[in-house]
């Protein structure tokens, strides 16, 4: 029997497991190698697509499932396959085109499940494949005809965001999918019900443990869902202010080894009593 045997803990990325340099600290790196010996899941929980999450995986070494497509899916990194997926239903399309005839400088990407398009370009696209390495795959967003995990739209100007918030919204259809800023510069399309507590719930089930034993450790507003979902949610100091308010608690800034410290306080008996 292990001391953490039966906990999950699920983190963010950026900002969170990760530093500004996006290293994850020797600190980090060794309380979570003694969580897992000790009997501990350990995953994280992305907006990433599993193709071009292979570095954070190798950075981040999970033992279970990780999350992606901010909640839409669960990924096995060893076996290289999805162990479950959720996909946008169809009618999904007079969203985007709302947003392409009113926005005419937003950048627009699809997400499938094993690629991403780019559907218009902007320095927000370009810049996302400088971070991600991902090809300037480019197609007209009607003629994607795989399964689709979301759509992402990408401005510089913070006033756009809020503007293409209140489009979708306010869009006859908003009610059939959900919506999440999940960087300054990105906001998200996803499927009903979709959001990273979800991908939570559905690694509880997968693993068959209970879902009073997890964490859920965040920094942005897309980790709120996680936050609802576990039994304890956990926002880092350098936190948006909507994560703040959702969190149970807060530690230490992802500069000062965030999930060593979650992980110690489980072990002393302060957290997850």
């Amino acid at each position: 029997m292990g001391k953490f045997d039966g906990i999950l803990i699920c983190t963010d990325l950026d900002g969170t497991l990760f530093r500004k340099d996006k290293t994850v600290s020797e600190e980090n790196r060794g309380a979570i190698e003694y969580f897992k010996r000790e009997g501990g899941y350990f995953t994280f929980i992305t907006g990433r697509m599993p193709y071009y999450a292979e570095s954070a995986y190798q950075a981040a070494k999970p033992n279970v499932p990780f999350g992606c497509v901010n909640g839409g899916g669960l990924y096995d990194g060893d076996a290289k396959k999805y162990v479950w997926w959720q996909e946008m239903p169809e009618g999904y399309l007079p969203l985007i085109e709302c947003i392409d005839e009113k926005f005419s400088n937003v950048g627009i990407q699809l997400c499938t499940f094993y690629k991403t398009y780019f559907c218009r370009e902007n320095d927000v696209m370009e810049n996302f494949r400088r971070v991600t390495g991902l090809p300037n795959l480019v197609s007209d967003y009607h003629k994607v005809s795989e399964p689709v995990g979301k759509a992402l739209f990408g401005t510089n100007i913070e006033e756009e965001i809020i503007a293409i918030e209140k489009t979708l919204r306010e869009h006859p259809l908003a009610e059939k999918y959900d919506f999440i800023r999940s960087e300054r510069t990105l906001f998200e399309i996803l499927p009903k019900g979709v959001n990273k507590g979800l991908a939570l719930s559905k690694l509880v089930d997968y693993l068959k443990i209970s879902p009073e034993k997890t964490v859920a450790v965040g920094d942005y507003n897309n980790d709120v869902g996680m936050f609802r979902a576990a039994k304890l949610g956990v926002a880092v100091a350098n936190a948006s202010k909507e994560a703040l308010d959702a969190a149970d608690l807060v530690t230490v800034s992802n500069e000062e080894h965030a999930i060593a410290r979650i992980i110690h306080d489980i072990e002393d008996g302060k957290i997850l009593k």
